[in-house]
């Protein structure tokens, strides 16, 4: 794999992290022997900061903990036995429903931004990645910078060109990065009310949004994962027949750590007649209609629809079919019975119907019930990697994505132009594009590793209206990146306008249509710098 740059740690650190990783020197590990709240803790903290998870748990964490108890505990050395009544139950009968009762926390760290969508595939599981937002990357690790090598690449001709170019767009990053500090730093002021910090922050966040498209889909991030065994062997089975080296070298990784603390829930993902046979399976499948789609579609076809949102399927009848769903459980009525009685009723009676359903809602936090899972939309989506990178993370859908290249060109965002640096981040686009096409004819599945998080990547979103609700309310709030906001008010729109649920579009009433602010996150460090000295004035007073 990859070279992974390991932390050194001294002789009392890693008697102390023993106790609390299944290892200290390789990218995966689990986390054991802590309170939940303090494993969820510790991951939180992690999605915003540089450090590796180990370093952030011996300077924030460790102060907090009584780690003069058991010294004999070394969770290195991993389980000594499963529980005989978890191999008896779960591997000779089969009852899957056990392995959802045994979760462990798992940090995999140093994962390009190809591997963390593969990470971040299972429905049933939660995810915390580290955020382009508040990371500088032109941190060096190890005194490289932060970009995966992958090794059939670098052991090639290509492998020098590879090292040389991926260097030249971290430099090019790191050079806009001040430079759009000092842009929006001009365009807005600081106020009085403002302190120091919350400013800088708010800058920061602004200028990492603004360059994050230089970036490439090579660039490291780390990624928390919680989640039952069952939901592990699932992503494994995946992992382990996934066409990306990357993803099934960190397979390998992630069950050695698993095996350490919930051996008996992943005795199938390796056997020949369970997960590797279903392995084996879905790469037959994935390669005989990859085949088809070659001879459907094949590549040098122009491509002339660049829409950035399409909603392609919706049900015209949704509204009526969304009031049969919601009187249905408080009738004693068939389905079908409920539905012909909403049919005959006017507009006027179906609304005042949905109006009861949706109440008064005080925040985006108040949602209906499931009646509104009936509707959905599919929509067909062109957006940069950098914003589908986080769409990616909502779950509760069907969702699809189609390999990441140069081919749709990529989106320049209006800061950089207004900013004067266009030629600059052109230039690291084309170098981008360049080393794609010349990795693509050996290595077409790592060569996306070249292409930016600005360039485009058309993906598919099924959801229906019950999560529509929840993500574009969510992903339209001001304080978020300009590029996920634009594709959600679209969506937003379209069902709307398009599909015309004008009554589903209006329960969604925290969907932001605004341009958003100058610096979007300065409300927001406001908030959070106003709960801190909240925070410090209830622990003062406490003290008294």
């Amino acid at each position: 794999m990859s070279t992974y740059v390991a932390e050194e740690f001294s002789a009392d650190e890693a008697d102390v992290l023993r106790r609390y990783f299944t290892n200290l020197d390789q990218p995966v590990f689990a986390l054991v022997n802590l309170p939940e709240v303090v494993k969820g803790a510790l991951f939180a903290r992690y999605s915003r900061s540089e450090k590796s998870l180990r370093r952030l748990f011996l300077e924030e964490f460790v102060g907090e903990l009584d780690v003069s108890g058991d010294e004999t505990i070394d969770a290195t050395v991993g389980l000594r036995r499963a529980e005989e009544l978890y191999d008896r139950v779960f591997f000779e009968f089969g009852d899957d429903s056990v392995a959802q009762l045994g979760g462990v926390h798992l940090a995999c760290e140093q994962a390009s931004n190809l591997l963390t969508k593969v990470l971040e595939w299972g429905r049933m599981m939660s995810y915390l990645e580290q955020s382009t937002r508040y990371i500088a990357y032109d941190l060096r690790l190890g005194g490289r910078y932060r970009y995966y090598r992958d090794p059939e690449i670098l052991s090639s001709p290509l492998g020098a060109r590879y090292i040389s170019d991926m260097d030249r767009l971290f430099e090019n990053y790191a050079e806009m990065v001040p430079l759009m500090v000092n842009h929006f730093r001009a365009k807005t002021p600081k106020v009085e009310r403002d302190s120091d910090f919350v400013y800088r922050q708010a800058l920061a966040a602004k200028a990492f949004d603004s360059v994050r498209g230089m970036l490439p889909a090579a660039s490291l991030s780390n990624v928390g994962i919680y989640a039952s065994g069952q939901a592990y062997e699932a992503l494994l089975v995946r992992m382990r027949a996934h066409p990306l080296p990357e993803a099934r070298t960190y397979a390998e990784m992630m069950l050695t750590e698993l095996r350490k603390v919930i051996p008996s829930f992943l005795k199938r993902v390796d056997l020949p007649d369970r997960g590797a046979a279903v392995g084996a399976y879905g790469i037959d499948c994935r390669e005989r209609v990859a085949d088809i789609a070659d001879e459907l579609f094949p590549s040098g076809e122009p491509i002339d629809d660049v829409k950035l949102v399409d909603l392609t399927d919706f049900d015209p009848d949704a509204e009526v079919k969304l009031v049969a769903a919601v009187l249905y459980p408080f009738t004693n009525r068939p389905d079908r019975r409920v539905e012909d009685r909403v049919g005959a009723m006017t507009v006027a009676e179906r609304l005042s119907v949905l109006k009861a359903f949706v109440g008064d809602r005080s925040n985006r936090r108040h949602r209906p019930g499931r009646a509104l899972e009936r509707p959905s939309y599919r929509f067909d989506i062109l957006s940069d990697y950098g914003a589908f990178r986080d769409l990616q993370r909502h779950r509760m859908m069907t969702l699809d994505w189609q390999r990441l290249s140069t081919t749709h060109g990529y989106v320049r965002p209006p800061e950089i132009d207004a900013a004067g640096f266009t030629d600059q981040f052109d230039a690291s686009m084309n170098r981008s594009a360049a080393l794609h096409d010349a990795l693509q004819p050996a290595f077409p599945d790592q060569a996306s590793y070249a292409a930016s998080l600005a360039h485009r990547v058309r993906y598919m979103m099924q959801m229906n209206a019950r999560e529509a609700m929840h993500v574009l309310e969510l992903r339209t709030s001001p304080q978020g990146h300009p590029a996920y906001r634009e594709v959600c008010q679209q969506m937003h729109t379209l069902i709307r306008d398009v599909a015309g649920h004008r009554a589903i579009a209006e329960m969604m009433v925290f969907v932001d249509h605004s341009s958003g602010t100058d610096l979007e996150r300065l409300d927001s460090e406001r908030r959070s710098e106003q709960k801190r000295v909240q925070a410090v004035d209830t622990s003062d007073s406490s003290i008294g």
